[in-house]
């Protein structure tokens, strides 16, 4: 990353007039909110393709595993360090000379110079998302570099624009389509993490904003939500809001049926080349994320509260009750506000250093309108920029502890208004002879 003090202090400014212009557009006619939300999630895009990325450099394995499969192998099959792989290779992802001192860069034991993090293991990615690698490097022009995949997350990015207007306008209050759509269309995190950063999480955002969309809990939403858990696992908290307020076991079994089917049928034709060699390095990941020394720790906010040891058990029990609680409560007109609360209680307790997980977050905020689940983005990015300029300060309790708190004082004001409102309604009511 380079200069996370310079990227805080204009992520800071951005988040601030994000702020300004989501209140402003509320107050516009429905009409010409709609316009100017949309000219400007095309213009934030396009302004977030200017650069190269400078925060993630998950984009260069992207690119690599389009680049593997191309040559009709599998990307699981072999990292990219892989001598089998040597003929791949270019001066653009493994670099020579002084290029090798690059941001983003990594010099190898054996002397190669490689763009791509983790170059020694296979691929982490679902099937879809490497179908999307796939295709972008497939329409590509011959060295075209890291543009092609950060103009998809463009075209994802306001596609998903798109599509919140679409279920707003057709499930939700039409009239607040437009200052709902902007709490995405306008969010830093989207141009920065989407766009510019190129962060395949956005495909299992668009996914999972139409399978929510559609109007009943049936094999088309459950086809949709599975391709989004097979973009990104992450998508899968979204089920029991899919599920929410469903009594008929026809129809659950009908929604699961359709995710596995559709997860299956993804997996297929990489099973068919790599075996069980499919889950990459998956399993690996989810280690070092959780527990290698010197890497942020997991379960900050329960850490507070419960022993180390018994911090994992404790969120696996907290999100199951909330599961349940959506699953039997939950609305079934917004399936996307149960999505909400489990997904983003899910990243408070698992307290991840990485902003762009919370992009489907930003999405179910968007379909909601909780504005006060944002600060879970923030918390992340904040996490992710200033981890390591306060090197020993418990960063990770403090942004997850203020954006929990956040969301606690947001429910507050609405549960207030609420009982406001139902007293407000009471007294205008005559009173019986």
């Amino acid at each position: 990353m380079s200069d996370p003090g310079r990227l805080l202090a204009g992520y800071a400014v951005a988040w601030t007039l994000f702020a300004a212009a989501a209140w402003t557009v509320r107050k516009i006619p429905a009409r010409a909110a709609t316009g100017l939300v949309l000219a400007g999630s095309a213009a934030i895009a396009l302004a977030a393709l200017a650069t190269p990325p400078r925060t993630s450099n998950d984009m260069f394995r992207y690119a690599w595993d389009g680049r593997v499969q191309a040559a009709g192998i599998s990307p699981y099959a072999h990292p990219p360090a892989a001598p089998e792989l040597d003929h791949l290779r270019d001066d653009w992802l493994f670099p020579r000379d002084g290029a090798c001192e690059d941001w983003g860069v990594t010099r190898m034991a054996s002397g190669l110079c490689v763009r791509i993090n983790r170059p020694t293991v296979p691929t982490i990615y679902p099937p879809v998302a490497e179908g999307w690698y796939f295709a972008v490097h497939a329409v590509s022009p011959p060295d075209s570099r890291h543009k092609p995949l950060q103009v998809g997350g463009a075209v994802l990015a306001f596609g998903t624009t798109v599509a919140l207007f679409a279920v707003l306008r057709r499930r939700g209050d039409p009239r607040r389509a437009p200052a709902r759509a902007a709490l995405w269309a306008w969010c830093p995190a989207v141009p920065f993490e989407a766009v510019n950063n190129a962060h395949i999480d956005t495909l299992g955002v668009l996914l999972t904003v139409l399978a929510l969309g559609t109007a009943t809990a049936g094999a088309r939403r459950g086809a949709l939500l599975g391709a989004a858990v097979a973009v990104k696992l992450l998508p899968i908290l979204a089920l029991p809001g899919a599920l929410s307020g469903r009594r008929s076991p026809k129809g659950i079994a009908r929604l699961l049926s359709a995710v596995l089917a559709a997860i299956a049928l993804a997996y297929l034709p990489y099973v068919a080349a790599s075996g069980a060699g499919v889950l990459g390095y998956l399993p690996g990941y989810l280690h070092e994320e959780g527990y290698e020394p010197g890497h942020v720790r997991r379960f900050a906010l329960l850490r507070l509260l419960v022993p180390d040891a018994a911090a994992g058990m404790a969120v696996v029990v907290l999100l199951a009750l909330i599961a349940l609680h959506v699953f039997l409560r939950g609305d079934p007109a917004r399936p996307w506000r149960g999505a909400l609360l489990l997904t983003g209680t899910t990243l408070l307790l698992v307290s991840p250093s990485y902003p762009w997980y919370s992009l489907l977050v930003v999405a179910l905020v968007a379909l909601d309108g909780r504005w006060e689940w944002l600060t879970v983005t923030l918390a992340g990015t904040v996490l992710y920029l200033a981890g390591r300029l306060l090197p020993g300060f418990p960063l990770q309790a403090w942004a997850y502890g203020a954006a929990a708190l956040a969301v606690l004082l947001g429910a507050c004001l609405r549960s207030e208004r609420t009982r406001r409102m139902v007293r407000r309604r009471r007294e205008r009511l005559p009173i019986a002879a």
